[in-house]
């Protein structure tokens, strides 16, 4: 198979329109640049999704340091130090940024920046827009400021499926535009950054919408990328439950505010998890979450009294989904469930964005920075896109050059195969991660998880969605299946303890590839069903 169309992107390609892909092209602007997008990419965004904000440690009281401690103590030993008090000081720089390029952050009644405060925060340091619309509010700005520069070219509706890749370089990417039969256009550039987002989409139960799907990681991993913390999947604790796929978000400021969580029996129960109750670590309250409604059969968030009161003017979001969903916030709790909501995991970069692939630069989710450890801090992740985006414009290299006449070859594919006819097989593995991977995981269920997985993969082979999708799933599932201790995100029932010492996992695919075919080739007869039932 042949491309279909070359389109030439000049000096540095971005992969990409969520906040990390247009604030990275913003900040290389100075020069051309060629950013591309799905279709309906800023609502098809996880960062338009983000209520919180951005942490940033400029109150009074506060200092980088404080930021970097509380950063490198919600990850679980596995924070890399250097990279946390990078995150910290530059915070400030970064805010700033978004205030000079527009963003109209929340204002006290003094004019100065309001900082509100989330979980395992010991300062007030979160930095909101327009109530709890920091995601969307700055995603539309940036996103005119993107559309009206002159040295961007956003092509908007390519989905990239594979890196293109010659002499051991990154050279460019293919690219469908959803159009049948199948088209591939590879796009070419002297630089790839990959901004595509994370994998929240594997899993049935998500705050993601499905554009996060795995694939900046999946085509990192079949390339040969080091992918690093695959096994640290985030479980919002208060996805609103029983509101459509993806699940809408009750923000943890919600909880920074006072509020409550209730079992079914309307008892407050956080206390007996942990000392700082509601404002407990994420993977602690998502845990707990989860436990009582095994236990009691429901977990609600209790707003009733002023946070209700209220919640019209500074949580819009939030009171917007409580009457499409028919709940009076100042009757009852919230129905909640933890849900799938951040990759700790990713594409590994240094602190410059730099993966282990030449050519290759990764920010935002879909790259694993060090930042987070095994479990990410509020408020960390949009900080985050944008302290490496920021980093990758200064240090990304432009000077390799790409032979005009060459032309990587995509892989096969399946021509005539639609997204629809592929959903059933991506709803079972969805459920599958669902199930197996994740709050709670164990060896029976992550080898269950792989029998199923390596099915898949047969039926995935020449559909770009789900193979990545498979591919993605398998990492994590190697990952956790490797990691026999409980860290951050990351809970084993059958192995409770942490190791004694804290160590970041690192995995290719061909090493995933042989955690679980280890164990299949150990179970035969786990292969005598056919693979192609999977979408029956």
């Amino acid at each position: 198979m042949t491309p279909t169309n070359i389109i030439d992107a000049g000096d540095v390609l971005v992969v990409g329109a969520g906040l990390a892909g247009l604030y990275t092209a913003l900040k290389l602007s100075h020069r051309p640049v060629t950013l591309i997008a799905s279709a309906n990419t800023r609502k098809g965004s996880s960062s338009f999704w983000a209520q919180g904000g951005i942490a940033a440690a400029i109150g009074a009281d506060d200092t980088p340091a404080l930021h970097a401690e509380d950063t490198i103590k919600a990850g679980d030993g596995l924070v890399d130090e250097t990279i946390a008090a990078l995150l910290a000081h530059d915070a400030a720089d970064r805010l700033q940024d978004l205030l000079d390029f527009g963003v109209p952050f929340n204002k006290d009644e003094n004019g100065d920046l309001a900082l509100g405060r989330e979980a395992a925060h010991q300062r007030n340091r979160i930095a909101g827009v327009s109530g709890d619309r920091a995601g969307r509010e700055i995603m539309k700005c940036l996103g005119r400021l993107a559309e009206s520069s002159p040295s961007i070219n956003m092509l908007n509706g390519f989905s990239a499926y594979e890196l293109a890749i010659e002499d051991g370089r990154v050279v460019g990417i293919f690219a469908d535009t959803g159009k049948h039969p199948f088209g591939t256009t590879l796009i070419k550039a002297r630089a790839v950054i990959l901004a595509c987002g994370g994998s929240g989409y594997l899993y049935a139960t998500t705050t993601n919408p499905e554009f996060a799907n795995g694939a900046a990681l999946a085509m990192a991993a079949r390339a040969g990328a080091t992918i690093a913390d695959a096994e640290f999947v985030q479980f919002h604790p208060t996805a609103i439950h029983g509101m459509g796929d993806p699940a809408p978000l009750a923000t943890e400021a919600l909880r920074g505010e006072g509020a409550k969580l209730v079992n079914a029996h309307g008892d407050r129960f956080m206390a007996a998890y942990h000392a700082d109750a509601e404002m407990a670590p994420r993977d602690i309250v998502a845990r707990a979450v989860f436990d009582e409604i095994h236990k009691t059969g429901s977990v609600g968030l209790d707003l009733r009294g002023h946070i209700a009161e209220t919640l019209d003017d500074r949580f819009p979001t939030v009171a917007s989904y409580c009457k499409e969903g028919g709940v009076d916030p100042h009757l009852s709790p919230i129905p909640v469930a933890p849900a799938a909501h951040y990759h700790m995991g990713g594409i590994k970069v240094d602190q410059n964005g730099r993966t282990s692939l030449p050519g290759l630069w990764a920010c935002g989710e879909c790259a694993s920075t060090g930042a987070h450890g095994a479990n990410r801090l509020a408020s960390n992740s949009l900080l985050e896109a944008l302290v490496f985006g920021a980093r990758i414009a200064e240090h990304i290299d432009f000077t390799v050059p790409v032979r005009a006449s060459s032309s990587p070859q995509p892989p096969k594919l399946a021509p005539n195969t639609t997204i629809q006819q592929v959903m059933p097989a991506m709803q079972k593995l969805r459920d599958c991660m669902a199930r197996h991977v994740g709050v709670v995981r164990t060896r029976d269920g992550l080898e269950e998880a792989f029998k199923q997985l390596l099915r898949l993969e047969r039926v995935a082979a020449g559909t770009p969605d789900l193979s990545n999708m498979v591919v993605t799933a398998l990492m994590i599932t190697a990952a956790a299946y490797q990691r026999t201790e409980s860290r951050g995100s990351h809970f084993r029932s059958d192995f409770p303890e942490k190791h004694a010492i804290a160590e970041r996992s690192t995995l290719t695919l061909d090493a995933a590839r042989a955690i679980a075919t280890t164990y299949y080739d150990a179970h035969p007869h786990d292969q005598e069903t056919d693979g192609s039932q999977i979408t029956a």
